[in-house]
Parts: C-alpha cells; sequence; structure tokens
C-alpha cells in the first residue's frame, strides 16, 4: 500500500505532461481546405460561442457573407464586432433566432430573405437558387444512445433531459440523410458532423458536468478544434457525392443501426412536416 502512495503523487504530473500528446491525438481532424468564399453566404446558428463561432469566424475569414442567427442578440453583436475586427470581414451580420419558437424561426427566414428542420426547410429554395450549396447539421457520438419514439416524439409522456439530447442527435443524423434523399440532383447537398467532446458552453446548466468537464478539460477540444469537421463539410471540394453521410474528425464516421434506418428516416420527415403544417413533399 504504501508503494502505491508515489504512484499515487506521480499520477497528475504524468498526466499533465502526456495530456497535449493524447488531446492531438484525439483530436486528429484539421480542415486543410484553402476554399475562398467571396460572394457566398453562410447562416450559422449557434455562432455567439463555442463551435458555432469558431465556424464563423472561419468562414468571415474566407470572405463569406456570415449571418450570426443568435437567441441573445447583444452577446451575437459583440461577437460580430470581434470577427469583423480579426478577419477585417465587415459582412458579419446577426440575426435574432431562437430555435426552440417556430415563430422565431419563420420570421428569421422572412427578414432573412427555420429547431433547424424547420429552418432548413424555409429556406430551402434560396438554397437551390444558391447551388452549389451545402448544409451541415451537428450532431454528436451520443446519437448511438437515442431512439425515435413516435408515440412520445415531443416528451409529452416521458421525459428526460439526457435522453431528449440523445434523441435529437438522432434525429439530426436521420433529417439529413433524408434532406440529401430528397435533393439529390439539386445541387444541394447535406453532411451531419460529430465534433468530438469540446470545451463548450454545454454544461453551463449542469455542476456535475462542469466539474467533469473540468477534470478531463486536458482531452477535452477547444472550440476551434471542434470546429474542424464542420468547416471542412462546408469547404472541402468534391464532396458533393458524400451528401447524407456522417462525418468525425474529418472523416466519414460510423452510425447507429436506427440511424441507418431510411423507413425511420422518411416518417420522421413526414411527422416532422405535419407537425409543422408543411407541405410533406
Amino acid at each position: 500500500m504504501v508503494g502505491l502512495l508515489p504512484l499515487l503523487l506521480l499520477l497528475p504530473v504524468f498526466l499533465y505532461v502526456a495530456a497535449p500528446r493524447i488531446r492531438k491525438m484525439l483530436s486528429c481532424g484539421v480542415c486543410t481546405s484553402a476554399v475562398q468564399l467571396p460572394g457566398k453566404v453562410a447562416v450559422v446558428t449557434g455562432a455567439n460561442t463555442g463551435i458555432g463561432k469558431e465556424t464563423a469566424k472561419e468562414l468571415a475569414q474566407r470572405g463569406a457573407r456570415v449571418y450570426l442567427a443568435c437567441r441573445d442578440v447583444q452577446k451575437g453583436e459583440l461577437v460580430a464586432r470581434e470577427i469583423q475586427t480579426t478577419t477585417g470581414n465587415e459582412q458579419v451580420l446577426v440575426r435574432k433566432l431562437d430555435l426552440s419558437d417556430t415563430k422565431s424561426i419563420r420570421d428569421f427566414a422572412k427578414d432573412f430573405l427555420a429547431g433547424h428542420f424547420l429552418l432548413t426547410h424555409l429556406l430551402l429554395e434560396k438554397l437551390k437558387e444558391s447551388a452549389p450549396s451545402r448544409v451541415v447539421n451537428v450532431s454528436s457520438l451520443a446519437h448511438h444512445l437515442g431512439r425515435i419514439h413516435f408515440h412520445n416524439l415531443q416528451g409529452e409522456k416521458f421525459y428526460n433531459s439526457g435522453l431528449a439530447y440523445c434523441h435529437s442527435k438522432l434525429a439530426n443524423i436521420l433529417f439529413t440523410q433524408e434532406l440529401a434523399r430528397r435533393l439529390k440532383g439539386s445541387g444541394v447537398t447535406a453532411y451531419s458532423v460529430h465534433p468530438g467532446t469540446v470545451k463548450s458552453e454545454l454544461t453551463r446548466h449542469s455542476s456535475f458536468m462542469r466539474c467533469l468537464w473540468w477534470l478531463f478539460s486536458f482531452f477535452i477540444k477547444t472550440p476551434q478544434q471542434g470546429a474542424q469537421t464542420s468547416l471542412y463539410c462546408a469547404l472541402t471540394e468534391g464532396l458533393e457525392g458524400l451528401s447524407g453521410n456522417h462525418f468525425s474528425d474529418c472523416h466519414i464516421a460510423w452510425v447507429s443501426a436506427q440511424a441507418r434506418n431510411e423507413t425511420i428516416a422518411r416518417r420522421l420527415w413526414d411527422v416532422s412536416c405535419d407537425l409543422l403544417g408543411l407541405p410533406m413533399d
């Protein structure tokens, strides 16, 4: 027992020394595309913090007109000014968007001329007119724990916040696949991504998760590293033939059996349209 004490004391030192190499191993995906985006328009949701902010910054750096779609406009304006100063691109604009409020989504879509499903649906015609164009949806490895329960789709019978997160990430992948199928040949392509475990504000409402994130902070990706796969899918040339696929660390990634179920994807699309009062075709 006494012999174990020095080992326990050395463990924090070992983790500190090894952490950069472990983090590099876990953050191997890097977007290397040199594509420039003058004349292109990008809409980035959740762009006032974390992965969204880093994605918006990189797109602005490449010359795109970038719309920061944020729930908190005041915070969004601060980020927009920061990105303008950093990149020299004045075409970084803020629009209010609350993805949990269908009225906010519809207002955003009208103003731009809406959760993620409605936003994309309302912008489809613009996307087709602007082809080639791309839709990138951020999912998660957590989708493996997700299930689509059509009898409890909105959590009206049973709700657990952790499971709801997993279900929503599975829905993002299914939506992406069905969107890609429906838009085949239109010049609009769609991709879903797992950004990795990223240090972001996702844990701000959970003390337990904040402690867990702090404990493993040496091994967690930075927001900039977490944005790489999204940027890869948005920018890499020749990716059109892989529309509908799921990516992690800038490579195609394996998804769960339910995430590959075309029947569930089509039914989820139809049910979502019905709930939102949208045409199914």
